[in-house]
């Protein structure tokens, strides 16, 4: 375990009043802004129109058409820890999430639930004078004590639980949902992405208090399985996907080129589906992917409800817009059940190889710390802040740099009071310098494990492992899709990117999987 820094109360941070803080603002924005963080469920990164898909997200790609579209976001590659990091700024271990909720070991670093040693972005900015709401999937806590509103947010709405949850009740993932505490059961015709999005409408519009500054977490369960989507929304891909996996694929790759994402020179990492024209379920694959680009299309549709609600209230040109994923793509198999339709909620299906499509052009998938995993992109709006000319930002960013650039925001600073509560040291840096132009740190290192994948990446160099796999070297800048294994080649650089790994895992209690109770 790496050493501890203490700071004064929860509140570790000075907020500088009414006066500007320039290290906090962009442009000049003179009122402290409204956050909103929205995160999707297991959606991959060519899942959005301004990443390649052929899915309609017109409301999200106009956030990253008038804002800032990080190209190289990174996360955990899975969804405790994801929110883990997010939450906290640190390393999942760090947080007391290196696993999931259902992981419990006599180690601190593998716990069901955030340390209590562990400052929320919430509880930080509700001590500082934020409103601090959320509605969604909660999943860094299932016990009580451990809800949303026992760490920082003043109202929660949602589930405190895993995923799986579309429409209600659930006979496969049997979630409660909760108002402010309070079980609610929903109607018949309650959707969760259309529920959890009512709510957050309905604090922005109605429950707010108009003095301060709020803090909205919005964590969809779309578009993780099962495949459970509302029919106006699946007819809308009814025969889009009945050309098969490679022609949806080369077309998002086509167009990710046509974007400025790749280059032309570069090709996508192989395919691993099956062709298309000897597949015997040719129309039942493609009604799973119909009805998952439909779970996005409805993400997206929530999204510009609420950017709506923003605007109407008169708070949009001062509202922080941060998207982004948990993972990439699962590549789980789940068959319907037995005479079910896909899409409709009495279907447990997933959408297979599918997966190989939504991660395009990378290899690999959820649980996995090849990029297809960890990599998945964040549009970040702020009219009033860093105005509406577009930019891409490649130079890789991890999904801890949330937390400190949530603060720097706010204009929260390091607090000078006395010291009375321990706390990890943040291992995330803000965004806003990268945002502002400044250059980025070319050797800053980047760790990741999970389940036994494992990987380090310092610069360009990447050095990756499956978890019962040799180390496997890529030079990111001329393979970013991890295809030439340069291992052999570069033996020194193996030896020194696996001495930081085997450092770091050391320092933040990475344990050898499966960790032992």
């Amino acid at each position: 375990m790496r050493g501890v820094v203490t700071f004064g109360l929860f509140a570790i941070f000075l907020v500088k009043g009414g006066t500007r803080n320039n290290a906090a603002f962009i442009q000049g924005a003179e009122i402290r802004p409204n956050i909103v963080v929205i995160l999707a469920d297991d959606m991959g990164y060519s899942d959005l129109g301004c990443t390649g898909a052929e899915i309609r997200t017109p409301n999200l790609d106009a956030l990253a058409q008038r804002g800032v579209l990080f190209t190289r976001f990174y996360n955990t590659s899975r969804c405790c820890p994801s929110r883990a990091c997010l939450l906290t700024g640190q390393y999942q271990w760090d947080a007391g999430l290196g696993h999931m909720t259902y992981t419990r070991s006599q180690f601190p670093e593998y716990q069901q639930s955030l340390s209590d040693r562990t400052p929320t972005v919430s509880e930080v900015l509700r001590d500082s004078g934020y409103q601090t709401v959320m509605s969604g999937k909660w999943h860094v806590g299932d016990q009580r004590e451990d809800w949303p509103d026992r760490r920082g947010f003043e109202r929660f709405y949602g589930t405190p639980a895993g995923g799986g949850l579309y429409f209600y009740p659930s006979p496969f993932y049997p979630r409660s949902v909760y108002r402010d505490g309070v079980e609610e059961k929903p109607g018949v015709d309650w959707y969760s992405t259309d529920g959890f999005t009512d709510y957050a409408i309905e604090f922005v519009a109605e429950k707010r208090d108009r003095s301060r500054p709020f803090f909205l977490y919005l964590a969809f369960i779309a578009p993780h399985y099962p495949l459970q989507a509302k029919s106006q929304d699946i007819d809308r891909y009814r025969d889009t996907y009945d050309v098969g996996f490679s022609v949806i694929r080369n077309a998002r790759f086509e167009k990710q080129v046509s974007l400025g994402l790749f280059s032309e020179s570069t090709k996508p990492s192989e395919a691993i589906f099956p062709d298309w024209a000897q597949a015997k379920d040719r129309n039942e694959q493609a009604a799973r992917m119909a009805t998952y680009a439909a779970q996005v299309d409805c993400l997206d549709q929530n999204v510009g409800r609420l950017v709506e609600a923003l605007k109407q209230e008169g708070v949009y040109d001062n509202t922080v817009m941060i998207f982004l994923s948990d993972n990439g793509g699962c590549s789980k198999g789940f068959n319907k059940t037995p005479d079910a339709e896909i899409g409709s909620r009495e279907s447990n299906a997933s959408y297979g190889k599918w997966f190989n499509v939504s991660n395009t052009p990378f290899r690999m998938a959820k649980s996995q710390v090849h990029e297809g995993g960890i990599v998945t992109p964040l549009i970040m709006h702020w009219p009033n802040g860093i105005g509406v000319r577009p930019r891409k930002i490649d130079a890789p960013a991890h999904i801890m740099d949330l937390f400190p650039t949530c603060l720097e925001l706010a204009g929260v600073k390091d607090s000078a009071s006395p010291p009375s509560v321990e706390v990890e040291a943040v291992d995330g840096i803000s965004l806003l310098p990268a945002i502002r132009g400044d250059a980025a740190d070319p050797n800053r290192v980047l760790y990741w494990e999970h389940e036994g994948n494992k990987a380090v990446r310092r610069g360009d160099w990447k050095l990756v492992a499956l978890r019962k796999g040799a180390w496997e070297l890529y030079d990111l800048r001329s393979d970013p899709f991890e295809k030439n294994d340069l291992a052999e080649r570069y033996p020194e650089r193996v030896d020194e990117l696996r001495a930081l790994y085997s450092q770091w895992a050391q320092l933040h209690g990475v344990r050898t999987w499966p960790v032992k109770r």
